[in-house]
């Protein structure tokens, strides 16, 4: 029985490391692609077989930066990262206050209708993007907002209930002792909540505001439908979407490629630098007792 058990258990090793490898490559190897593309040239993309490092016609490595030269001279393009950093930003920061809270309220406090609240919250994220554009477009219409505010407005539609869901439930595994004791002590609810209960929540705010970040970063259709009356306020997906080549039915895929890997630095930086906080917030109330 030994031996069968150990024969057992390295194949279950081993067939575990075969899934994480494949996974691995599977999930990572376009985004190698993508940084490979950004560093060849023309002439080098257009070579067959395709190579797995950008080499010239001789075989040896030559990488190029000729792509990232002309995404930092397109003026669209700076313009997107300004517009996209400032947008995302505010809809980060708008979901946040407001979903915690709302969060706060439907973690913690008592009223009528909670329960019905938590499932409108929840059965927002389930429309599609699509089915709210064209009415949500009348409504920006009617109110006269400009490109950058209805991208903004627009955002929270996705970005709030996914905020305001995740938080309700970090709230409500904080312990109702505290608040008891910070009432006790003649603290207001909003002192309460603002002083005591939000710093406890770091992790989640951390990990929720990075994804409600992320989604308004890549955000498209909103983006694409709003600035088409006003090009300066298109956002980076908007403006790589609209790349143009040097001749007709040319695709700058260099370009596109390097443009890319640029806008994926800075998400992969904020992961980077908040990775314990995301880890926290992942976690936390996962193991209860």
């Amino acid at each position: 029985m030994r031996p069968a058990r150990r024969v057992e258990r390295v194949f279950g090793t081993t067939l575990f490391w075969v899934v994480v490898i494949v996974i691995f490559v599977y999930m990572l190897f376009p985004f190698y692609w993508a940084v490979n593309s950004s560093f060849k040239t023309e002439a080098q993309l257009q070579m067959t077989p395709a190579t797995f490092l950008p080499r010239d016609s001789e075989g040896n490595f030559a990488p190029s930066l000729i792509n990232y030269r002309s995404v930092f001279r397109d003026g669209q393009f700076v313009r997107g990262i300004f517009n996209s950093t400032l947008v995302a930003t505010a809809t980060t920061a708008l979901a946040l206050v407001v979903g915690s809270f709302a969060a706060f309220a439907l973690g913690k406090l008592r009223f009528r209708g909670k329960k019905p609240s938590l499932y409108m919250i929840l059965a927002m994220t389930m429309f599609p993007q699509v089915t709210v554009l064209s009415g949500l477009y009348a409504v920006i219409t009617t109110l006269g907002l400009t490109a950058r505010p209805s991208m903004i407005l627009s955002y929270m539609i996705f970005t709030l209930p996914f905020t305001t869901w995740v938080l309700t439930a970090f709230f409500k595994e904080l312990p109702v002792e505290i608040m008891q004791s910070a009432w006790v002590d003649g603290a207001t609810p909003f002192q309460t909540f603002y002083m005591i209960l939000l710093p406890l929540t770091a992790p989640a705010l951390v990990t929720t505001g990075l994804l409600a970040f992320i989604a308004a970063w890549n955000e498209f259709l909103f983006a694409l439908t709003f600035t088409t009356i006003d090009p300066g306020a298109r956002t980076i997906p908007v403006a790589i979407s609209l790349f143009g080549g040097l001749v007709a039915r040319h695709e700058p895929f260099g370009e596109i490629m390097a443009a890319a890997v640029v806008v994926t630095v800075p998400v992969v930086l904020l992961v980077l630098i908040f990775q314990r906080k995301i880890v926290a917030g992942l976690t936390a109330g996962a193991v209860k007792g």
